[in-house]
């Protein structure tokens, strides 16, 4: 029996998040389908996270063990040939017997794309939030700065029955920047909550017109509040940038 583990990488516009759902078409479901057509088989896929409908993905991992014998290189190009041009496989390794995509995961990095400019960007339709009024990067960062450490996130947290229990999560990034009209907000921690990035973003939304201060956002987190942050940002502009795991680069 081999592990493998496979990075691939999708724009979401057209999926409901990755795990298969009755009545919406999911990434794992196109995903399945080309894996079925390569090796005939439907394993036990385990990806590293969950996405919401319409985030896109420059990385994301997938575990899966089979014995088929079809060498790693081979599949990434069968995958590709069966799958859709939104979606594409980036690379594929053996990885150890006790290896799962989720579970051995030690960190993510989530970026979200802001088009800063009073003319949207049709070549960014459905890549970045459309915010036609000024946005000061460097106050934004200076807010941004407050997510880094160890907090309890349930301001930043939807809460639903997938969230229950530790909410406390060690951000080790958190950053503003702006390139031309495009604003960029990266954070990278060891684990996010549900709907944790969206509802960040949307904070710093607030801090840019003013009805917050940056150092509002340690109140914030202080006061485990959803209603405390800001709105949740639209899922467009968001993407799983990279996913970090011990021995695999």
């Amino acid at each position: 029996m081999r592990n493998l583990l496979l990075t691939i990488c999708y724009d979401g516009s057209h999926y409901h998040g990755w795990q298969i759902q009755k009545n919406a078409v999911s990434v794992q479901q196109v995903f399945q389908e080309a894996l079925f057509r390569v090796i005939g088989e439907r394993p036990d896929i385990k990806g590293c996270s969950r996405t919401d409908s319409f985030v896109h993905a420059r990385q994301y991992c997938v575990s899966l063990k089979t014995e088929h014998a079809i060498p790693c290189e081979r599949l990434v190009g069968a995958l590709n040939h069966f799958l859709p041009e939104d979606m594409a496989v980036l690379g594929c390794r053996e990885a150890s017997p006790d290896f799962h995509a989720r579970y051995s995961c030690k960190g993510k990095e989530y970026i979200y794309q802001i088009w800063n400019h009073p003319v949207r960007n049709p070549f960014l339709n459905r890549r970045a939030l459309h915010y036609w009024y000024s946005l000061d990067e460097k106050r934004l960062n200076e807010a941004a700065a407050f997510f880094v450490g160890t907090h309890d996130f349930t301001s930043f947290c939807t809460m639903d029955a997938r969230e229950r229990g530790n909410m406390t999560r060690t951000v080790t990034k958190a950053e503003v920047k702006r390139e031309g009209d495009l604003v960029t907000f990266t954070v990278a921690a060891d684990g996010f909550l549900y709907n944790m990035v969206r509802i960040m973003v949307g904070t710093l939304l607030r801090v840019a017109q003013g009805k917050l201060e940056p150092r509002d956002v340690e109140r914030i987190l202080e006061e485990k509040n959803r209603n405390a942050a800001g709105p949740t940002a639209p899922p467009y502009g968001l993407f799983l940038n990279r996913v970090f795991y011990e021995d695999v680069k």
